[in-house]
């Protein structure tokens, strides 16, 4: 990711957080319409607290795209919890587009093709690198 990826990143992001429960409804909403078939994974969750987790989560990922490298192990051990609840390589692809469409959403004009090549290149890094660690068995 360039410098100006990463910028692109915080500011949208910024302007998303203050909004953090209506965005993540909307990403759960959408989710579900697109991928029906993931919404079983989530039949124990509270799905406001799922909001919250979702909406901290992408708070620390913005916060660490600085450093990707230290980043890594948090995202790793994240990708093999998700294998535990049942995600599969292929729920990152609706996952993603369910992102992007909640920014879209929640930007309006603020959703620059700028700002959509820096989310979907983060985002595609970032998949590739869990769906990888949640091939492979942890660390011992």
């Amino acid at each position: 990711m360039t410098p100006a990826q990463v910028s692109e990143i915080k500011t949208s992001f910024s302007m998303v957080a203050p909004i953090a429960e209506q965005a993540a409804a909307l990403f759960y909403g959408r989710l579900f319409e697109i991928a029906p078939e993931v919404q079983p994974l989530f039949k124990a969750a509270d799905m406001k607290e799922q909001g919250r987790k979702l909406m901290g989560t992408l708070a620390v990922v913005v916060k660490g795209l600085e450093d990707l490298p230290a980043l890594m192990p948090a995202v790793e051990n994240l990708a093999r919890k998700h294998v535990g609840y049942g995600v599969a390589p292929e729920h990152y692809v609706p996952v993603g587009a369910a992102l992007l469409w909640t920014l879209e959403q929640g930007l309006g004009e603020g959703f620059t093709p700028a700002v959509k090549d820096a989310w979907t290149t983060a985002y595609g890094a970032l998949s590739g690198a869990m769906i990888a660690a949640a091939e492979k068995p942890a660390a011992a």
